[in-house]
C-alpha cells in the first residue's frame, strides 16, 4: 500500500539541537503519544477541516459551536482566530491591546439592549441589524453607514463609522451570549464586555502578557474530531529574551476572514508544537496526537 503522508513534529524546546522532522511518506512514531485523532479535508488545497467550539479555562465560549473552518500551517508561528474570540481569549490571559472607542460606544449605548433581547429569545443573528447598527442581507449584518447621494448612485455601502459599529455590535452579542451561559449577573456581563471593549487585539499586531503572571492563565482548547485539544499558558505564550530583559506575548493573534470561507482559524506553530500533525493526502485527512 502506497502510504502518501507527510507530517510535522516541531521541537518546542529551544535549548536541544534538533528543531523538528518532516518525515515524508509515513510518521516517525518516537514523537507522538496514542493514536492521531483524524477530520477530514473540507477544502482542498489548504488542507482546511471542521473545527468545534473553543473552551477557555474549560468554559465553552459557544463560538464555533456551529462549526468553524480551520487550516494547521507549519508557516504560521501564533494562532489566528476571529477577533471577536482572541478578544475573549486576550481577556481571559490578561493581554493588553487596544482599546476600541467604537466599541466601547456601541457597548455604552447598546450593552443593555443587547442583553434584553437576547433574555427575550430573539435570533442573535438579527440582533444588530434590529437595533439598526447593521443592515441585514438574510446572511449577515452589513453595515448600514449613512450613505450620501453619490453612494446610492454607486450602490456601495457606506464604511468607516457604520461598519466599525456593525462589527463592534456582532462582537458584543457573541460575548454577551458566552457570558448568559455561564449564569453571570446583568451588571457583571456589562462590565465585562466594556473590559473586553479594552482588549481587542491591534490589528495583526502581537498582545504582551505579563510573564510573572503565567501560572495563573487559563488553558485555552480547541475541539477536533469531537476530540478537545487543551494548550496550556507555557504552550501558548511566547517567550523572548531571559531573565529580568524576558518579554511575553499572546500566541493568539487575531484574523477575520469573511463567510463563507470564513470564519477561519490558523493553527500555526503554538498549536503543532504540542500536537503532531499528519497530512494524509491519499485519505484526505488531517490528525493530530499529542507530540513527544
Amino acid at each position: 500500500e502506497l502510504v502518501s503522508e507527510f507530517s510535522f513534529w516541531l521541537n518546542r524546546n529551544a535549548d536541544d539541537e534538533e528543531g523538528g522532522e518532516l518525515v515524508f511518506g509515513g510518521v516517525d512514531p518516537k514523537h507522538f503519544k496514542g493514536q492521531h485523532i483524524y477530520v477530514p479535508v473540507t477544502q482542498k488545497g489548504y488542507w482546511q477541516f471542521d473545527m468545534g467550539d473553543v473552551l477557555i479555562g474549560g468554559a465553552p465560549t459557544g463560538y464555533c459551536e456551529s462549526g468553524c473552518s480551520a487550516i494547521a500551517d507549519s508557516g504560521t508561528s501564533l494562532l489566528a482566530g476571529p477577533t471577536t474570540i482572541i478578544t475573549m481569549i486576550n481577556h481571559a490571559i490578561g493581554a493588553s491591546g487596544v482599546a476600541s472607542q467604537q466599541c466601547k460606544t456601541v457597548v455604552d449605548q447598546y450593552g443593555q439592549t443587547i442583553l434584553d433581547l437576547l433574555l427575550s429569545e430573539t435570533q442573535p443573528k438579527k440582533i444588530c441589524s434590529q437595533i439598526g447598527l447593521c443592515t441585514f442581507d438574510g446572511k449577515r449584518g452589513v453595515s448600514m453607514g449613512i450613505e450620501s447621494v453619490v453612494d446610492k448612485e454607486n450602490a456601495k455601502l457606506s464604511n468607516g463609522v457604520g461598519d466599525a459599529a456593525c462589527s463592534a455590535c456582532e462582537m458584543a452579542v457573541v460575548w454577551i451570549q458566552s457570558q448568559l451561559r455561564q449564569n453571570m449577573t446583568q451588571e457583571r456581563i456589562l462590565d465585562y464586555v466594556n473590559e473586553l471593549c479594552r482588549r481587542i487585539p491591534s490589528p495583526m499586531g502581537e498582545s504582551a502578557v505579563d510573564c510573572a503572571q503565567l501560572s495563573t492563565m487559563p488553558t485555552v482548547s480547541l475541539t477536533i474530531g469531537g476530540k478537545v485539544f487543551d494548550l496550556a499558558p507555557h504552550e501558548y505564550v511566547l517567550k523572548v529574551g531571559e531573565g529580568a530583559a524576558a518579554q511575553c506575548i499572546s500566541g493568539f493573534i487575531a484574523l477575520d476572514v469573511a463567510p463563507p470561507r470564513g470564519p477561519l482559524w490558523i493553527l500555526g506553530d503554538v498549536f503543532m508544537g504540542k500536537y503532531h500533525t499528519v497530512f494524509d493526502f491519499g485519505k484526505a485527512q488531517v490528525g493530530f496526537a499529542e507530540a513527544a
